[in-house]
């Protein structure tokens, strides 16, 4: 007889199965989601979790590094002066919408600090404030869909840079 599934058992992401390769601890998520302007996103609604404790991943470019991603709350705005400092470039911008997927494999809402870094390698900076935190909520790879981890095993598996790159 085969085994049952659990019922209300999210299915793994393709990062969720990289974290258990790497024997990293975390724990799944779904937000609800709403579609904006032809763009799906989570809803407002966050379930009662600390807005500061859910991290966004953004994409930008600088001459220097090519892409380039930071992780920030989502309560907070990343400081492209800073970041751009940090990365060793003169100045950056965010990814146009259109050249998303073709630069990190992941939808706009769908961006995450762990596929990117599997797949391309480019640099990742997570916002230093993630560094006193238990835990912290990314994207796991799909719109709505989330994992609670520890921001150091982040910072280790995606090979990432704690910084000050936000400004509330």
């Amino acid at each position: 007889m085969g085994k049952k599934k659990k019922q209300n058992a999210l299915s793994k992401t393709l990062v969720e199965k990289i974290l258990d390769k790497q024997k990293v601890a975390y724990t799944q998520l779904e937000f609800p989601t709403e579609e904006v302007h032809n763009v799906a996103q989570m809803k407002v609604d966050h379930l009662d979790i600390d807005e500061h404790l859910i991290y966004k991943t953004l994409v930008l470019s600088g001459k220097s590094t090519g892409p380039i991603v930071g992780v920030v709350p989502i309560d907070c705005h990343l400081d492209e002066k800073k970041l751009s400092q940090i990365s060793g470039n003169k100045k950056i911008a965010m990814v146009p919408l259109r050249e998303l997927v073709a630069t990190t494999g992941y939808e706009h809402g769908a961006n995450t600090p762990v596929g990117i870094w599997e797949q391309s390698h480019y640099p990742i900076y997570i916002d230093q404030q993630a560094e006193k935190e238990p835990f912290i909520y990314v994207s796991s790879g799909k719109i709505g869909r989330s994992i609670q981890i520890n921001p150091q095993d982040l910072q280790r598996v995606t090979e990432a840079t704690f910084a000050d790159i936000s400004e509330a």
